[in-house]
């Protein structure tokens, strides 16, 4: 399945979506690495087979292999990260913040690809995560690493786009 496919099985009542699928990829300002591992890892975090079948053959035709895997563990991280750190976030007991997470982490100190690439990706699965916890510490990141907010807010673009699309066709298929 292709980009075209994704947009073309989404119904009518939701032309805003396909509209904005096209622009958030094509008509994007973000490198394309940064771009397609966004694309990427959104589409992993949205947990759709159909979304991620979509958008993954585009994805590693324009990604160096690894950034891929990156893209991927970001993704794969952040889906550990999030339901931790948004459940200490949510939590009144302040105790447990203070505790050790004693969770193997290293993928962030070594992604195998620039730092702010990853941080961009985290930053976008924390948003369909929905981590306000992760949300600040990766866009902290990213700021400290002088990344523009247009650039970020590209990224939660891509984020929001892809999720509600994988809503709509989950739903479709229901």
């Amino acid at each position: 399945m292709s980009i075209e496919a994704l947009k073309d099985a989404l119904p009518d009542y939701a032309k805003d979506l396909k509209l904005n699928l096209s622009a958030v990829i094509g008509n994007s300002d973000l490198p394309q690495q940064q771009l397609w591992g966004t694309v990427l890892a959104c589409a992993m975090a949205t947990r759709s087979p159909h979304v991620l079948r979509a958008l993954e053959p585009e994805a590693k035709a324009n990604l160096k292999p690894e950034a891929y895997q990156a893209a991927k563990g970001a993704a794969a991280i952040m889906g550990m990260n999030n339901v931790y750190y948004r459940a200490l976030h949510l939590l009144k007991n302040q105790e447990y913040r203070t505790l050790p997470a004693r969770l193997r982490m290293n993928v962030i100190a070594n992604p195998g690809v620039d730092k702010t690439d990853f941080e961009l990706w985290c930053t976008a699965v924390s948003a369909i995560n929905g981590c306000g916890a992760c949300l600040d510490s990766h866009e902290e990141e990213l700021k400290k690493r002088g990344v523009p907010n247009t650039a970020i807010q590209a990224a939660m673009r891509i984020a929001a786009v892809v999720n509600a699309v994988s809503r709509v066709v989950a739903a479709e298929a229901a």
